[in-house]
């Protein structure tokens, strides 16, 4: 009985520290304020990004974000594997941590679970985006075209390492086909 009361007890904890680290963001980072989420949505080109498993093999990598009924962001994301010759497509949700003019919000595609996905670079015209997830293992720089200026690029990579990314883990995804 200990031993269940015990189990019991370490589930929980495992639990409740998932939900409340699920919507971080790293120590040097800043969400974006005064956010304009309307101008946020609509279609991102993935311009680079950290690889982790759920984008493994992709190129062409898009976000396409809308709004849901209640109030919350459909995320679509899109992406051609180059292995398997296939799309791959994940749709999920996106919901604003704090208030909705923060750029912090916490995105799920696997139910109750949600990682953090925090917007701390963007132009004036919400056409270029540095996105940092919860951790430093995870950073995308997006485009609403298929590429970026330079100067841009260079802003974004200086602000990803004052944040302490090694922005030499970037992967640089190509954009050569359409779905």
């Amino acid at each position: 009985m200990k031993n269940r009361n015990l189990l019991c007890s370490l589930i929980m904890l495992v639990i409740i520290l998932g939900f409340n680290s699920c919507a971080t963001i790293p120590k040097n980072a800043t969400a974006v304020e005064q956010f304009e989420k309307e101008k946020y949505l609509g279609k991102w080109y993935e311009i680079a990004r950290f690889d982790f498993k759920f984008e493994r093999n992709l190129n062409n990598t898009t976000a396409e974000y809308s709004l849901n009924e209640n109030g919350s962001i459909k995320v679509d994301n899109q992406g051609f594997d180059a292995v398997k010759s296939e799309w791959k497509q994940a749709i999920g949700k996106a919901k604003f941590v704090k208030k909705d003019s923060i750029a912090m919000l916490k995105v799920s595609f696997f139910g109750p679970f949600y990682g953090g996905y925090n917007v701390i670079a963007i132009d004036g015209e919400y056409k270029y985006a540095l996105i940092a997830g919860g951790s430093l293992d995870y950073l995308w720089i997006l485009s609403r075209e298929i590429t970026m200026p330079d100067d841009i690029k260079t802003e974004y990579l200086t602000l990803a390492q004052n944040v302490g990314y090694d922005t030499s883990k970037l992967l640089w995804i190509g954009h050569d086909r359409e779905k």
